[in-house]
């Protein structure tokens, strides 16, 4: 399979080709109540779930099927791909009923590595940036290996050169603007 190929075309609803990245790596929710903790604003775990979540929904969208990537009852794919390093930065504060705008910005390390960065938007404004880095494993022995080729094609096709959607790359850590969530 290329990169695309086999991805869902949501307006047909069927297999399809998707040729803007944009489809997979702009991706949107919602801030609920159960985000928020007992100030009304998203508890900072929150963040971390949100990225791993958005991932997932951009392989779905890419055409990739979560049971190649993520163990399930029936079967546990050849390669594991574990979160080694996270980090996150809060800009500004978060409530319930608050729209999302989540970008991803996949980048390939090396071999078996790769990391997504982040961006969280809220009404025009950056709220909150995130990373997450994996590395591919065998699970039995917890080798390292080479990315699965599923991955592979998602990270191809997500190179900034293929996407209408890229923006400047994140830049490294600052200090937030405004007061951190609690």
């Amino acid at each position: 399979m290329q990169p695309g190929e086999g991805a869902i075309n949501p307006e047909l609803g069927e297999p399809g080709t998707r040729q803007d990245p944009a489809d997979w790596l702009e991706l949107r929710r919602m801030v609920r109540f159960g985000d928020t903790d007992a100030a009304g604003v998203m508890q900072f775990h929150q963040l971390l779930r949100w990225c791993h979540e958005a991932w997932e929904e951009s392989l779905e969208r890419f055409g990739i099927a979560a049971a190649e990537i993520f163990p399930t009852p029936a079967a546990t794919p050849a390669r594991a791909l574990p979160v080694v390093h996270c980090d996150a930065d809060y800009r500004r504060p978060l409530v319930c009923g608050a729209p999302l705008r989540i970008r991803l910005e996949p980048q390939r390390l090396e071999a078996s590595s790769f990391e997504v960065a982040y961006r969280f938007t809220s009404e025009g404004r950056e709220v909150a940036r995130a990373r997450l880095r994996h590395v591919a494993i065998d699970p039995t022995v917890r080798q390292r290996q080479a990315l699965p080729d599923a991955v592979e094609r998602w990270l191809a096709a997500s190179a900034p050169a293929a996407s209408s959607a890229s923006a400047a790359p994140l830049e490294p850590a600052t200090p937030p603007a405004e007061s951190a969530p609690g």
